[in-house]
């Protein structure tokens, strides 16, 4: 399996970075682009990698916020042919903010324009032999939005969301799952119990994305989770197999410190450019 991080908040080398991510997935035969970032500098930059975007098996949105999906609009109108599997909820009106709310949504015109090429997901779904998506059961994830003044436009009400508009992207492999979840809104406790439900007895092998740890206080990054509740999350991770956290985009640097007190080489970060390839088979096998 080879990742590609097209897109991500940093770069150690010339290519464009902003707020947002997205991978180009490689399995199986299989080439799965993951989110779309911002704007359209994953596709710059996939070209400069030499990466081909137009010989892509699908293309799969993780959640409705435009950091994820605000990218698609240039992709879908260049490759006219490629689906995009998204949750049904995905479309609508996400905001964000603790006194004015301010629209962090997908572009309003995506579903209507290519409608014909939408695959809506609201169940586990098999996309390619292996590959799965596995939306968001656990109840109750309303509470998050309400900590994190995240929320949803249903009328003329502002709910607390509850993330019913994100999922998981689930590779099976040899070695155990690999398992995709961008911004990880709804808990990585949760997240990880879920897509156990899905396949049980298989444990996870790799967990890629951010962890919504980043806040800024007087104008420096910090953490947002407690001591406690970084160690909650590595004790989660490592008690479902996980070997190695690929993590960046909204973890923050100083999340991504503290996780490293105590994940320890557990720990890889993201960036936009980076090249991973992991073996995925049993060591043992010719």
């Amino acid at each position: 399996m080879k990742i590609t991080v097209l897109v991500e908040n940093t770069s150690k080398n010339e290519l464009q970075s902003e707020h947002g991510l997205s991978f180009l997935i490689e399995f199986q035969g299989g080439r799965y682009l993951l989110d779309a970032g911002s704007t359209d500098a994953f596709m710059k930059n996939a070209n400069a990698l030499g990466e081909d975007l137009e010989n892509v098996t699908a293309c799969i949105l993780s959640h409705g916020h435009y950091d994820h999906g605000g990218g698609f609009e240039a992709y879908m109108d260049a490759y006219e042919e490629i689906p995009l599997y998204m949750m049904r909820e995905a479309t609508g009106d996400y905001y964000s903010g603790k006194g004015k709310l301010h629209y962090i949504g997908l572009p309003k015109n995506l579903e209507t324009r290519y409608e014909t090429r939408i695959r809506w997901v609201d169940s586990v779904r098999t996309i390619a032999e292996h590959v799965y998506l596995v939306p968001h059961t656990t109840k109750g994830l309303e509470q998050i939005g309400v900590r994190e003044k995240l929320y949803r436009q249903v009328g003329e009400q502002y709910l607390a969301d509850d993330f019913r508009h994100e999922m998981s992207l689930v590779f099976e492999t040899e070695k155990g799952l690999l398992v995709f979840n961008s911004c990880s809104h709804g808990g990585v406790k949760n997240i990880l119990f879920e897509v156990q439900q899905a396949f049980p007895g298989r444990e996870i092998y790799a967990f890629f994305g951010g962890l919504h740890m980043k806040g800024m206080c007087d104008g420096r990054e910090i953490c947002t989770f407690s001591e406690e509740a970084v160690q909650e999350v590595i004790r989660c991770l490592k008690e479902a197999g996980v070997l190695h956290l690929y993590t960046g985009h909204c973890t923050g640097e100083a999340g991504y410190n503290c996780l490293l007190q105590y994940g320890g080489e557990m720990l890889h970060r993201l960036y936009t450019g980076k090249q991973i390839e992991l073996l995925t088979y049993a060591e043992n096998k010719v």
